[in-house]
């Protein structure tokens, strides 16, 4: 990766930092004042976004005091009620963020010092850009399995690396953000944005100094199944499939069962009449289930009420045919005095 040290100059942007904090108040200031020399290497303008995640040790006190005249400069705290999901705190602070290039970071997993490479690429083209670092924290046996096992669902139904493209580390552009603002639903938008298919993304490695904590299972069980229902319409799918495979199933057994007893002689007493009932009620139940599956998809899609379509990049050509063949040409210069400049003439025929 890019050393941040070989930086030149900063770029002519303006340039936001969400930082989401939680019960950080021992190194929060110094975390803020290495985030604000950072920032001020990266870009001539920049905002510092602070979400305050539901902390209770003095943090809020602590930022209120940074705010001061004697603090850090282009300070923005939020402060939510209750501590929330993190990507719901972090969309609290992209929301709220005013600069060409957001930066997201939770300072407990990820090192700041690596922003400085994420902006280059940004600025080469990427709409967004992740990055993972490159000395994990510790994982359990149980936490490996089922992080394969996620990966695999993920790569399969929405063509997602969740070791590449989920990590919390990220830098948007303001298209990305103009594009998830567009959402009702903008907190969901910004959970599935690694889905995203139509922007360029980026994902880099970085060596991280921070000391990141053992992940827990149960966390990272609700952030994956949370991501993987607000990203896409496949588990209801698969539902919706089961029941048509139970309905079909039940009809054939219904067959099968009619079959046996016009061949068979020797059936046991009731059992066609009991079978009939039992794979008629299974039939009606698959059947409920299928038509409540589809309405659930149909729901969802008119509740996110996302656009029907974002332009996400605009190009023409240089060359454009049709001009060459209007029946005008300008006078751009040179007529006859008096007449004006630009004067339109038309061909003699």
């Amino acid at each position: 990766m890019e050393n941040p040290s070989l930086m030149t100059a900063p770029h002519e942007i303006f340039l936001s930092i969400v930082v989401v904090a939680s019960n950080q108040q021992p190194n929060l200031q110094a975390v803020l004042r290495a985030t604000s020399a950072i920032a001020q290497q990266c870009s001539l303008d920049h905002e510092i976004v602070v979400v305050d995640n539901g902390s209770d040790d003095g943090s809020v006190d602590l930022l209120q005091r940074l705010c001061g005249e004697d603090g850090i400069p282009n300070l923005q705290i939020y402060v939510l009620t209750k501590k929330v999901e993190a990507d719901v705190a972090a969309w609290a602070g992209v929301e709220n963020a005013l600069g060409d290039y957001v930066a997201v970071i939770d300072p407990t997993i990820d090192d700041i010092n690596a922003l400085p490479s994420l902006l280059a690429a940004s600025m080469e083209g990427a709409d967004v850009v992740f990055a993972a670092a490159s000395n994990p924290p510790a994982e359990s046996l149980a936490y490996r399995i089922a992080s394969n096992i996620f990966g695999a669902t993920m790569q399969r139904l929405l063509k997602v690396d969740t070791r590449r493209d989920v990590p919390f580390f990220r830098v948007l552009s303001r298209k990305v953000v103009n594009y998830m603002l567009r959402h009702d639903a903008s907190g969901m938008s910004y959970r599935w944005l690694p889905a995203a298919s139509g922007f360029r993304k980026a994902s880099l490695t970085y060596d991280s100094s921070v000391q990141r904590p053992r992940r827990n299972f149960f966390d990272a069980v609700d952030r994956g199944a949370r991501m993987m229902v607000s990203s896409n319409h496949g588990p209801m799918r698969v539902v919706t499939l089961l029941s048509l495979f139970g309905a079909v199933m039940n009809l054939i057994y219904s067959a099968y069962v009619i079959v046996i007893a016009l061949i068979k002689e020797d059936v046991a007493p009731g059992w066609v009449t009991l079978s009939l009932q039992q794979s008629g009620m299974f039939l009606l139940i698959s059947l409920v289930l299928l038509l409540l599956g589809e309405y659930i998809l149909h729901i969802t899609r008119l509740a996110t009420n996302a656009p029907s379509y974002y332009v996400a990049d605009e190009f023409t050509s240089a060359v454009i045919t049709r001009k060459q063949r209007l029946n005008v040409e300008a006078n751009t210069g040179g007529g006859p005095l008096g007449s004006p400049p630009d004067a339109v003439v038309a061909p003699s025929e």
